[in-house]
């Protein structure tokens, strides 16, 4: 688990823009990196178990309600399978070191704006399921048709995740224009997203 700065060292190829200009503006908030996430992947054998679940997939002919199921069950998958112990513990440690273990937080990917939101007390078992919601959408119908017509296949790379304080951000058009950007989301603790 990183901060925003380590984050950000990182580069924006690897983590996002975002988690550069959040850095920049001493925001308070963490980076989980994709490792933790493809740990989880690989630790509970998902990409075999995806692959096949989705192997009736035509993606050339894609047949849409037979999707809409097999997505509802892969979503289920996600967030039904168990991260590792340790991993869990980290997570934990990691969320009271940032001071984010009590409280509103919410949770999304860097340059994205859907948001999964949580009340957290210690250790942080509400945040964590709040990632593995976000992490079950990559797999909802809408999502895996994208990919689908996209790159034709259903696959996807573990991305990070920003974990921040308080409830989702919402657009605030003076915020954005102070700092030169499009958008700027704040919530009640004060800037929370630069996507």
């Amino acid at each position: 688990m990183l901060t925003l700065g380590e984050a950000a060292r990182r580069g924006a190829g690897r983590m996002g823009e975002e988690v550069g200009r959040l850095a920049a503006q001493d925001v308070r908030g963490m980076v989980v990196p994709p490792e933790f996430e493809e740990a989880f992947y690989l630790g509970v054998n998902l990409p075999e178990q995806l692959g096949r679940l989705f192997a009736p997939i035509n993606p050339r002919r894609v047949d849409e309600d037979a999707l809409e199921e097999l997505s509802a069950r892969a979503e289920a998958l996600i967030r039904t399978s168990f991260l590792m112990d340790d991993a869990v513990q980290l997570f934990y440690r990691a969320l009271r070191n940032a001071g984010l273990d009590r409280g509103a937080v919410h949770v999304r990917r860097p340059g994205h704006l859907p948001t999964e939101e949580a009340q957290v007390t210690p250790p942080g078992t509400a945040a964590l399921q709040a990632f593995k919601r976000l992490w079950a959408s990559d797999w909802a119908f809408g999502a895996v048709l994208t990919r689908l017509d996209e790159t034709g296949g259903v696959g996807l790379d573990a991305r990070p995740t920003l974990v921040l304080p308080g409830l989702t951000g919402t657009p605030d058009p003076l915020m954005a224009g102070a700092l030169g950007v499009p958008t700027a989301l704040v919530n009640e603790v004060g800037l929370v997203g630069l996507p």
